[in-house]
């Protein structure tokens, strides 16, 4: 019997909320449009902009258009674009021109600090 473990399994599930959606079958491109909201429970992340596409073949996902991250530890970005490499599990934030990125971490005195998108 395999020891339980208190953090959930990471199953890869994301829900996508939108306006609009659509997917390109021959691409592996997922685009979301008008009011996205992204949930990823098992890393604790809810994401907001106005676009998202989803590069399924990459393992890419592109936040754009006023994009808020918030982690349930407190951790937060906000940026005009995010790009977030799910396999390498890095992310890239750009500001609006003439703008700046705005992160929010918590540093814990144990050296365990996470920054935010980190699963």
């Amino acid at each position: 019997m395999a020891p339980q473990s208190d953090a959930p399994a990471d199953d890869g599930l994301i829900t996508i909320e939108s306006d609009s959606q659509s997917a390109d079958n021959v691409t592996g491109v997922v685009t979301a449009t008008g009011n996205v909201r992204i949930v990823y429970p098992t890393r604790g992340m809810v994401a907001t902009s106005r676009q998202a596409q989803y590069f399924s073949r990459e393992g890419r996902l592109v936040l754009s258009g006023d994009v808020d991250v918030v982690q349930n530890d407190g951790n937060s970005i906000s940026a005009e674009r995010v790009t977030y490499d799910l396999n390498d599990e890095r992310a890239l934030a750009m500001p609006s021109i003439g703008g700046q990125v705005r992160s929010t971490m918590m540093i814990r005195p144990d050296n365990t600090a996470r920054t935010p998108l980190t699963p």
